[in-house]
C-alpha cells in the first residue's frame, strides 16, 4: 500500500488557484497571486558563540536551511557593538521548503500559541507582503522547550507575487492561515 502525501503546493495548484481567480476576478491562471519567498529572520544581539551556535541550531531546525549570519555594519559604542560582530541570522525559503515551512507553521506551530486567537491581519505592508513576528521559538515542535536559547523570538516575513494587499490577504486565507476575525 501506498502512502500518498497531498502538501500545501498541490493544493495550491488543484484547489487555491480557481478559487483565487474567482475571488480576485482574474481570468489568466498565471496571473493569479503566488507566494515568491519566505524569509525568516532572527536578531539575537550581542551574544557569546555558544549562544550564536545555539539559536542557528534551531533556525536550522525550524526552517530545514542552514541559516545566513548577519553581521553589525557599524560600530556603536554606546551598545557595545562592534563592526563585524555576529548579530543575528536569516533563511530565505524558496520552493518545496517555502511552502513545507508554511504548512508547519500554520498546522503546527501557531495552534501551540497560548491563548491563540488568530493572526492580526492588518500585518500587510501595502505591496502584498506579510510580516509575522513569534516571540518564542519553542512553539515549533522541532526545537527542545529545555533547550537553551528557546526564549528566543524571530520575524517571518512572507513575499508574494501579488502588489495588492488584498490578493495577498485571500491568498494567505485560503492557504489556511488563521487570521483574526478582529
Amino acid at each position: 500500500m501506498r502512502l500518498i502525501v497531498v502538501t500545501l503546493k498541490e493544493t495550491y495548484k488543484k484547489d487555491i488557484v480557481p478559487k483565487l481567480k474567482e475571488a480576485c476576478g482574474i481570468e489568466n491562471t498565471m496571473r493569479a497571486p503566488k507566494l515568491s519567498k519566505i524569509v525568516v529572520n532572527m536578531g539575537f544581539g550581542i551574544v557569546d558563540k555558544d549562544a550564536i551556535k545555539s539559536n542557528n541550531e534551531n533556525l536550522t531546525l525550524i526552517t530545514g536551511q542552514k541559516p545566513i549570519i548577519i553581521k553589525a555594519k557599524k560600530s556603536i559604542s554606546n551598545f557595545k557593538l562592534r563592526e563585524g560582530m555576529s548579530i543575528g541570522a536569516k533563511v530565505t525559503l524558496r520552493g518545496d521548503r517555502m511552502y513545507e515551512f508554511l504548512d508547519r507553521l500554520i498546522n503546527a506551530a501557531l495552534p501551540r500559541i497560548r491563548d491563540f486567537r488568530g493572526i492580526p491581519s492588518g500585518s500587510f505592508d501595502g505591496r502584498g507582503n506579510f510580516s509575522l513576528g513569534i516571540k518564542e521559538i519553542e512553539i515549533f515542535p522541532e526545537v527542545d522547550p529545555n533547550g537553551p536559547n528557546t526564549a528566543q523570538g524571530l520575524d517571518i516575513t512572507i513575499n508574494t507575487s501579488t502588489s495588492e494587499d488584498k490578493e495577498a490577504f485571500e491568498l494567505l486565507k485560503l492557504l489556511g492561515m488563521p487570521f483574526s476575525e478582529k
